[in-house]
C-alpha cells in the first residue's frame, strides 16, 4: 500500500495534467471515494500502535486536504471557462437591427362598438352593462313578451335552467334589452343609457346568422319624451356613423316592448340608390339597420315608474350588421374565425 506522501506526489502530478471535469471527477473518486486510496489508508489506522496513529493521521489528513484543494481549484477553472464560453455564445450584437414585430389591431367588432358608444356618449348617454346569463323574467316577461311569444320557443333560445317561476329560470340572453329593466329598477329618471354586449340565439351559422352576436341597446326615459326625440336622435346617429349625407326612413313594425314601434333604414352610403346592382342595398337605396320605438307603458310600470308622468324611447342595433355594412364585409363568420389576414385589414 502506498504511503500518504507517495499518494500526494502522484495525485499532484495527475491533477496537474487534468483537462476536463470528467477527468477531475475520476481522480476524486480514485483518491477520495468510498473505495479510494486515501479512504483505504484511513481504514488502516485502527491496526496501528497508539503512538503511531497521531502522526499517521496527520499525514493522511494533509494528503486528503491537499488533493481536495487541488481538485476544487481545477473544477473552478473549468466552470469559469465554461461560463465564459457560454457568455460569448449568448452575446447579443446590439448593433444588429431588431426583429420586426407587427403591431396588434383592434377587432372590427370592437371598433364598431367603440364608435357607436362614442357617438351616443357625445349625446350625453352613459354606458351600462348587464349579465349574459339572464332570468327569463328580465329577458321576456318584464319586456312585455307573452309566454307564447315565438322568441321564447326552446328552438330559438339557449335555456340554462327551467322553473315555473320566470325569475328563477335562466337563459343566455337573446338581446341586451334586459339591461332596460335592470336600469329602470336601479335608477330614477332621467335615464339615458346604452348597453353594448353579446347575445345568443339558436341560429344556424351562415353568412348572415350566428348563434352568438353583439347588440347595442339604447334607452331614454324622462318627462315629455316623444317619437320626435327618438327620430332626431337616430337621425343624428346615422349621419355621424355613415356620413353627413346619410338620410333615414322609419317604417312601422312590431316589438312587444315598444309602442309604437318602427324599423329604421339609412340611405345607401355606397351607391346612394343609383346602382340597381349594388351589393349593399340591392338597388333599393335603403338599408335596414335597427329597430326602435316608444317604451311600452307595461315596461315602464314594471320598472316602477308612473306611466302618466314618464315616457321614453328605446332602440337596438346589431353591431355585426353595422360593421358589415360600413366595412363591406359579406360573411358574418369572418368576425369569429380569428384569421389575422382578415383582422389585419383593420390596423
Amino acid at each position: 500500500m502506498k504511503t500518504p506522501e507517495e499518494i500526494l506526489v502522484e495525485a499532484q502530478d495527475l491533477i496537474g495534467q487534468v483537462t476536463d471535469e470528467a477527468s477531475a471527477e475520476a481522480l476524486r473518486i480514485r483518491y477520495l471515494g468510498k473505495k479510494g486510496e486515501i479512504t483505504a489508508l484511513m481504514k488502516t489506522m485502527g491496526s496501528l500502535a497508539p503512538e503511531e496513529r497521531k502522526a499517521f493521521g496527520m499525514q493522511v489528513n494533509k494528503a486528503k486536504s491537499s488533493i481536495e484543494a487541488w481538485l476544487e481549484d481545477k473544477t473552478s477553472r473549468f466552470a469559469a471557462e465554461a461560463r465564459s464560453l457560454r457568455l460569448r455564445a449568448e452575446r447579443i450584437d446590439v448593433t444588429e437591427p431588431g426583429l420586426d414585430i407587427p403591431a396588434g389591431a383592434q377587432h372590427p367588432i370592437t371598433i364598431a362598438i367603440n364608435e357607436i358608444s362614442r357617438i351616443f356618449m357625445n349625446m350625453g348617454y352613459s354606458v351600462v352593462e348587464g349579465p349574459e346569463v339572464e332570468t327569463v323574467f328580465n329577458n321576456f316577461d318584464a319586456l312585455n313578451a307573452a309566454p307564447n311569444h315565438p322568441s321564447r320557443d326552446m328552438t330559438d333560445t339557449f335555456y340554462i335552467s327551467l322553473d315555473d317561476d320566470p325569475k328563477r329560470s335562466t337563459l343566455l340572453r337573446t338581446q341586451t334589452s334586459p339591461v332596460q329593466i335592470r336600469t329602470l329598477l336601479a335608477q330614477n329618471p332621467p335615464v339615458k343609457v346604452i348597453s353594448p354586449g353579446r347575445c345568443f340565439r339558436a341560429d344556424t351559422p351562415d353568412a348572415t346568422h350566428s348563434p352568438m352576436f353583439h347588440q347595442v341597446e339604447g334607452l331614454l326615459v324622462d318627462e315629455g319624451v316623444t317619437m320626435a326625440d327618438l327620430k332626431g336622435t337616430l337621425d343624428l346617429f346615422a349621419r355621424r356613423m355613415f356620413g353627413s349625407d346619410a338620410r333615414t326612413k322609419f317604417r312601422p313594425h312590431f316589438f312587444p316592448f315598444t309602442e309604437p314601434s318602427a324599423e329604421m333604414d339609412v340611405s345607401c352610403f355606397l351607391c346612394g340608390g343609383d346602382d340597381p346592382t349594388c351589393r349593399v342595398c340591392h338597388g333599393s337605396g335603403w338599408i335596414e339597420i335597427l329597430g326602435c320605438g316608444m317604451v311600452h307603458p307595461n315596461v315602464l310600470a314594471i320598472g316602477g315608474l308612473d306611466t302618466d308622468r314618464y315616457t321614453g324611447f328605446a332602440f337596438g342595433m346589431g353591431v355585426e350588421r353595422i360593421a358589415m355594412l360600413k366595412y363591406g364585409i359579406e360573411d358574418i363568420r369572418l368576425f369569429y374565425e380569428n384569421d389575422m389576414r382578415f383582422i389585419g385589414q383593420f390596423y
